[in-house]
């Protein structure tokens, strides 16, 4: 066990409240209470997809693979992000050793080709971020079967390959069809195999479900659906447009279901595009997703099948017609069952012509929601290029750390830890155990000097704790579960 000085995973002000314990010489239970902890979802995008953020190109080694990844896991850490959302499935392959589905292009540049020498990048993207004290959550394109970025030779054990029934030529990708039940079996599967076999904190769709429509000149292409249409009875009660959102309702609500009946405390969340429709709030113009992409958006936020919403608000402060303020208001008037709203923001925008202070603007915007705060921005690589916006994330919206907000529907709190405190003159050791059968994310560690708290957020895997110089007044220690729901903390105060 490490019991060398935390990497420091956070610093801040916060607290909690406590009693009970395992006492031992120089520290007694203590009726203390220290301010809440910092909550806000920091998260950032990690797309694979014609190598947008990683790996930078199809050829690179293992030896750079992996070094490329562990600086974006450290750089997120550095900057006191909390969640990565990593791209998995770009197109029917995987970014993970899969029986299911072939590797992707865009890791080792050819489809069904496994990297030389052999490793997992997703095993290992969850072992970096959890050792860090950050959530992973797998991001998934349920129905895009084929990116036009990928140049090379599709595989024998393609889904195109294996069951061309399904997959339907749109544009210049191949799409899944939503309509065939076999479809809404086959992506459920390959979502249920990494929620099986990997500790993922999340499941995540972004904005595509039915595919952006193509155009012949003016004239927009129907999506190529009639087989499957034709078999559901040509609507029957329902129009093409309501069949179509029916499908796709009924896979994010099993999904959802399926994965806590699995995991109960791993989140699903979906990032839609951030208008549900035109005029909706009245001011608002734009592209309409319920009529074009057939996602009810709004439904599933306010039915509860997700347990955090990203709507992509991908405008400015200013801007009247798609404005983020008034749409991010509107978001959170569609939220009875008051699920986690974290709106996606357009740092990409960045290497064109906006300026981190828009994206502050926003993120604090998003600080004051009712449920809680908290954010995803697009993509990492844009925050990574910009100094400009690391110095202002640093010296004021993320200044402090904050955990990721509780989930209390998922999951109940954790038992109070037991604490052990071993000090001696000028250092104490923090020994404590998680009890059978739990599940941590986090353990914070809360230190009261000159009446002062500070503190700091370890991973759930560790069990000790070593602080050097003057003896803190009082020591508080927190159990965080899988789920982001705070246990009742543990506070000791130093007996003189």
């Amino acid at each position: 066990m490490n019991q060398t000085k935390s990497p420091v995973l956070t610093s801040l002000l916060l607290a909690c409240a406590v009693s009970a314990g395992c006492a031992s010489p120089g520290y007694r239970p203590a009726n203390l209470t220290p301010p809440p902890v910092t909550c806000e979802f920091r998260g950032v995008w990690v797309a694979t997809v014609d190598n947008i953020d990683w790996p930078s190109k199809k050829d690179l080694s293992t030896a750079e693979q992996k070094a490329e990844l562990l600086a974006i896991i450290e750089g997120a850490a550095r900057l006191k992000l909390n969640a990565i959302i990593f791209q998995v499935r770009p197109q029917c392959d995987a970014i993970y050793p899969s029986q299911l589905e072939p590797w992707s292009e865009f890791l080792t540049g050819q489809m069904g080709r496994a990297p030389q020498p052999a490793w997992d990048p997703l095993a290992f993207a969850i072992e970096e971020s959890h050792r860090r004290g950050i959530e992973l959550h797998a991001w998934f394109n349920p129905y895009r079967a084929l990116h036009p970025a990928a140049k090379g030779p599709v595989s024998a054990n393609h889904v195109s390959r294996t069951r061309p029934q399904l997959v339907r030529s749109y544009g210049k990708y191949l799409w899944l069809d939503p309509g065939e039940r076999e479809v809404q079996d086959y992506s459920l599967a390959v979502v249920m195999d990494v929620v099986k076999r990997y500790d993922v904190d999340g499941i995540h769709f972004d904005d595509y479900f039915y595919p952006y429509k193509e155009k012949s000149g003016d004239q927009e292409i129907s999506f190529p659906d009639d087989a499957s249409w034709n078999r559901f009875g040509a609507g029957g009660k329902l129009s093409r447009e309501d069949w179509r959102r029916e499908n796709v309702n009924q896979f994010v609500e099993r999904v959802g279901k399926s994965v806590h009946a699995a995991k109960p405390w791993v989140k699903f969340g979906i990032s839609p595009f951030g208008i549900w429709r035109p005029g909706n709030p009245p001011q608002i113009k734009g592209y309409d997703a319920y009529e074009k992409l057939y996602a009810d958006s709004r439904k599933w936020l306010r039915d509860g099948s997700v347990d955090y919403f990203a709507p992509q608000l991908y405008w400015g402060i200013e801007s009247r017609d798609q404005s983020f303020p008034v749409l991010l208001n509107w978001w959170n008037e569609q939220n009875p069952k008051q699920r986690h709203i974290w709106p996606g923001l357009a740092t990409s925008k960045l290497a064109e012509s906006w300026k981190a202070e828009e994206i502050i603007r926003q993120i604090r915007l998003a600080e004051k929601q009712p449920v809680s705060a908290g954010n995803i921005q697009y993509s990492v690589k844009h925050i990574l290029r910009s100094s400009e916006l690391q110095s202002a994330l640093a010296r004021d919206a993320y200044a402090d750390a904050a955990l990721p907000p509780a989930c209390p529907w998922l999951q109940g709190a954790p038992a109070k830890p037991q604490l052990k405190i071993i000090a001696g003159e000028s250092s104490a050791k923090l020994n404590w155990q998680i009890a059978p059968g739990e599940k941590i994310f986090a353990w914070v560690v809360q230190l009261q000097r000159d009446g002062k708290w500070s503190t700091r957020i370890l991973s759930g895997e560790r069990q000790s704790f070593i602080l050097d110089g003057a003896l803190p007044e009082a020591i508080a220690l927190t159990a965080v579960s899988r789920a982001g729901v705070a246990s009742k903390p543990e506070v000791q105060k130093l007996s003189k």
